[in-house]
């Protein structure tokens, strides 16, 4: 959203054209896709369906819209072309909530919905309609007599879901308050059919995170029932390392076509880490690590540190890397940690203060001596570095952990199992 603009009304956003960051048109806006909440809290905005050539109606996430200014949108330039379909837990925002009679919270009195107004949340990525503009009286949108007003969304009723509803768009709304390892284990608690209805309904960043908090049975019994493309596009929202595990669970056969269907960088990426064994530094580790060339700054780091989506883990620390600065990269140079960074002026480069003197990990390391690594050292995450030099990743200490436990380690935790000693 532009700078200093708090909101915008959903109707100033219909058909304006959506542009990559390079200024060429991808298509324009003809709904936006919102999910409704438990009670009268404000609905999160999902995302856009765009018309792109052809007519094909598309779905871009909030996530990838940088900017909403000046009659466009912007985005990251990553577009899914897969046909959008709306799930049960969706609205539409101007097909369905636009010229629908609800009632004032206070007084009972039915009002007509001519618009709802977006915000961004502040430091966040999420999106949420918080204020709805309603005519009083009788009548529809092109009704001209009567009052209007604008007021909060929890001034009108008539939009949200009934908290005692048993359909899973209730049960996904209740969830959405949970972090994903408490959602997995409410799911791991629902019948199969009655789980497979949840995932369907979830959106695929939601799924793609509690995906990785269940055990790797139910992680197969879920993306198996889903439709192929819904599977690829949720593969593609998970952390790599992640999804590589699961598909790994997989057949042969459907472990390719799903790779066949995933966008082609996200597939590498996940191809790269299904080549190396499983309990090596290559099989551990994210692609996905924060890398910096020798002329970045101080300020330039910490930037990427404080990215939402970052790991605790994968932020305490940052690589430095002649380019290519995607892995595989140029040549390593060393590691900056985040309490350096702290402590340097912001326009410090980062190859003055880079830390030369821990060998990184060889792809081919095992787990025992990655554990030894990480508690000797007192580290976080290592660095993965090939034979000629290039960093390959990071291996995190959750991902080492999530190897030590027992296999069964998220069953027991489900069922509450275990002592204390254990």
């Amino acid at each position: 959203m532009a700078a200093g603009a708090s909101r915008i009304f959903v109707s100033h956003l219909a058909g304006v054209p959506v542009f990559d960051p390079n200024g060429d048109q991808v298509g324009r806006v003809r709904d936006l896709v919102a999910m409704l909440r438990v009670g009268q809290r404000p609905p999160r905005l999902l995302g856009l369906v765009v018309e792109v050539h052809g007519r094909r109606r598309i779905f871009l996430p909030m996530t990838r819209v940088t900017g909403v200014e000046s009659g466009q949108v912007i985005t990251t330039g990553v577009v899914n072309m897969r046909r959008f379909e709306q799930r049960p837990t969706e609205r539409l925002v101007l097909g369905e909530l636009l010229d629908r009679r609800v009632s004032l919270t206070g007084s009972g009195e039915q009002v007509t919905v001519l618009d709802v107004a977006i915000l961004q949340l502040p430091a966040r990525r999420d999106w949420e309609i918080d204020k709805v503009f309603v005519r009083k009286g009788k009548g529809g949108a092109l009704r001209r007599k009567g009052e209007t007003l604008t007021v909060e969304w929890s001034a009108v009723t008539g939009f949200s879901l009934d908290e005692d509803a048993q359909g899973a768009e209730s049960l996904v709304a209740t969830f959405e308050l949970l972090r994903p390892a408490d959602v997995a284990n409410a799911l791991h608690h629902l019948t199969p059919k009655r789980r497979a209805e949840v995932a369907a309904a979830l959106d695929d960043d939601r799924l793609a995170d509690v995906l990785e908090e269940l055990p790797e049975d139910e992680q197969v019994e879920i993306i198996g029932k889903l439709k192929e493309e819904r599977a690829a596009d949720v593969l593609e929202a998970m952390d790599p390392d992640d999804a590589a595990d699961l598909l790994s669970e997989l057949p042969e056969e459907d472990k390719e076509r799903l790779l066949m269907l995933m966008r082609p960088d996200d597939a590498a990426d996940v191809r790269r880490l299904l080549s190396y064994e499983e309990r090596t530094a290559g099989g551990l580790m994210t692609p996905e690590p924060i890398v910096l060339r020798p002329d970045a700054t101080v300020a330039d780091a910490l930037a990427r540190v404080r990215q939402q989506d970052l790991s605790p883990a994968l932020a305490a620390q940052v690589y430095v890397c002649r380019p290519p600065d995607e892995t595989p990269t140029g040549k390593y140079l060393g590691t900056v940690h985040f309490q350096r960074l702290l402590r340097d002026p912001p326009f410090t480069l980062v190859s003055s203060i880079v830390e030369t003197d821990l060998p990184p990990l060889s792809p081919g390391t095992g787990l025992a001596a990655i554990t030894s690594y990480l508690a000797t050292y007192n580290m976080v995450a290592a660095p993965v570095v090939d034979e000629s030099g290039s960093l390959l990743g990071a291996v995190t200490v959750d991902d080492v952990l999530d190897h030590l436990l027992p296999e069964d380690w998220r069953e027991a935790e489900f069922e509450g199992t275990g002592s204390a000693d254990e």
